[in-house]
């Protein structure tokens, strides 16, 4: 871990780094319900105030950040840090919303799919055409809990399909380089509709993903603390320790996207460390 860099602390459970283009990272901070720019000299700026739980966050095709909203946590302290826990009293319910960089006004996009409530949205992903895919994590609650699935929002975000539902809790999402696979962080799904790719031994649990150029899939992982590298065809690469049980999410940046930018929100750090492979370029953002 010699090449890690601590870029900004204090955060409030970061998640879903965005690298922009000018070398700053935009993220969330789910328990400070706001959206936050990291500058590269560490200064932190808050973008937008976003009430319920903005978490996985992506740059859309009209410059805009795209933020699901998983519409709140409980917290729960656990030894020095503060966890997420069920469904609050306050539970806004689930949205994807959008932000404007400039001003910070908050726009949500879309609450529903048909007939159902979204939940709780995690991470989300743009194809190429304009696209949205993303996951819902489901609610947590004392004595039940929703299971998960993963939307798609056409391009234009004004019609939404569902794309399967009834899965566990569905996290972290990402698309293969030829953008003919959906790479989600749940590998079980009904029948034909998935299959499982990787399953850690012990007590680990994947969180949120990025995707290599050679497709390789990144994955934080909890309680082992280190970010899992696994081939396309299951095989598990290595994993690269960051120092924080509660490792949540990783984003490429830098020359070649060769730079992990990676949320440690038990430590509420945002820290980056060299890549050995470079990051596969996202829709809107690297190209």
């Amino acid at each position: 871990m010699s090449s890690v860099r601590v870029l900004a602390t204090d955060l409030e459970f970061p998640e879903g780094p965005v690298v922009m283009p000018d070398g700053s990272v935009v993220l969330v901070e789910i328990r400070g319900q706001r959206l936050t720019r990291v500058y590269p000299d560490g200064r932190k700026e808050i973008v937008a105030k976003i009430p319920g739980g903005p978490n996985g966050a992506a740059l859309g095709p009209d410059g805009k950040i795209y933020v699901c909203n998983n519409g709140g946590f409980s917290w729960i302290p656990a030894g020095k840090m503060i966890m997420p826990g069920p469904q609050p009293d306050d539970y806004l319910g689930g949205a994807i919303q959008r932000v404007d960089l400039q001003s910070g006004k908050v726009e949500t996009v879309v609450t529903k799919c048909g007939a159902h409530d979204l939940r709780g949205p995690n991470d989300l992903v743009f194809d190429k055409h304009g696209g949205l895919w993303f996951s819902d994590l489901g609610k947590r609650r004392a004595r039940e809990m929703d299971v998960g699935g993963m939307y798609y929002l056409k391009p234009g975000m004004s019609e939404i399909v569902e794309i399967v539902h009834g899965v566990l809790p569905a996290n972290g999402i990402g698309l293969s380089p030829d953008e003919n696979t959906l790479k989600p962080r749940d590998p079980i799904y009904r029948g034909e509709r998935g299959q499982p790719i990787c399953g850690l031994g012990g007590y680990q649990m994947f969180d949120s993903l990025a995707v290599e150029a050679n497709g390789n899939v990144c994955v934080a992982t909890l309680v082992s603390g280190c970010i899992s590298v696994i081939a396309p065809d299951g095989t598990l690469v290595e994993q690269v320790p960051t120092g924080d049980r509660v490792t949540t999410n990783i984003a490429f940046g830098g020359p070649e996207l060769k730079t992990a930018y990676i949320t440690l929100s038990g430590k509420g750090e945002l820290i980056a460390m060299d890549w050995p492979r470079g990051g596969l370029p996202l829709n809107f953002l690297n190209k």
